[in-house]
């Protein structure tokens, strides 16, 4: 008798079920990271950022980590629920970003350091936003062969083959663009920045009206503008 066996599926989880940070001022320096590196990025459509997502780099196997931050280039830009580095042509993030906390900055510092070694992840940085964990308060590694090499900062600042710096600023880590010098502004300091523009040109506005307005009330006071009448 002839019976046809179905090989289950593997399930790759999409989620652990644990929050994304273990403290509000965690979160806010995941957020205001990865808008960061999207508003550098853009319009580039062949960068992929995310955040707190499952990354699988072996089919078959379901061991996973899900960086805090993570940034491949070289691949669509578009929504994924998981990244699957087999369904990428083998690509693995360039960089890494870890958020050190009271319960991570250990493993941040040791296995996940080891981890992202073996994998192949170019540049791995660990920040401590609270300052309470790490000396210095920013710490990076790059690939030098098969092994990570400590990466010393200049000024406060560390910088990416990517083409960004970055330092710390209270509990967020500021990216700069090293082309033009410019640090990358957040969301709020752009709508902020917009808005101090829109008063500005509202004044200026105003003022030129006022001098039509001026000029107006001129000519009609005298006819023309030479005054005589003619």
């Amino acid at each position: 008798m002839n019976v046809s066996v179905e090989t289950a599926k593997l399930i790759y989880p999409e989620s652990d079920g644990k929050p994304m940070a273990e403290t509000g001022i965690h979160v806010q320096a995941i957020v205001l990271l990865h808008q960061a590196l999207e508003d550098f990025f853009h319009p580039r459509t062949d960068v992929f950022i995310a955040s707190d997502m499952f990354w699988y780099w072996k089919e078959g196997r379901t061991k996973t980590t899900a960086p805090d931050v993570m940034v491949v280039p070289g691949v669509g830009n578009h929504d994924r629920r998981s990244f699957f580095s087999w369904e990428e042509n083998g690509a693995v993030p360039a960089v890494v970003f870890e958020i050190a906390s009271q319960g991570t900055w250990r493993n941040d510092l040791d296995g996940k350091r080891k981890l992202y070694e073996r994998r192949g992840v170019q540049e791995y940085f660990i920040f401590d936003p609270e300052e309470l964990y790490l000396r210095p308060q920013l710490i990076g590694f790059r690939l030098s062969g098969k092994r990570y090499r400590t990466l010393f900062a200049v000024n406060d600042s560390l910088n990416s083959a990517l083409g960004f710096d970055m330092r710390p600023e209270g509990k967020m880590l500021r990216l700069v663009n090293r082309q033009t010098n410019a640090p990358i502004p957040t969301r709020s300091e752009k709508a902020d920045a917009a808005l101090v523009n829109a008063h500005a040109e509202k004044r200026r506005a105003d003022g030129l009206q006022l001098e039509i307005d001026r000029l107006k009330s001129l000519l009609a006071q005298t006819g023309t503008p030479n005054g005589n009448g003619t």
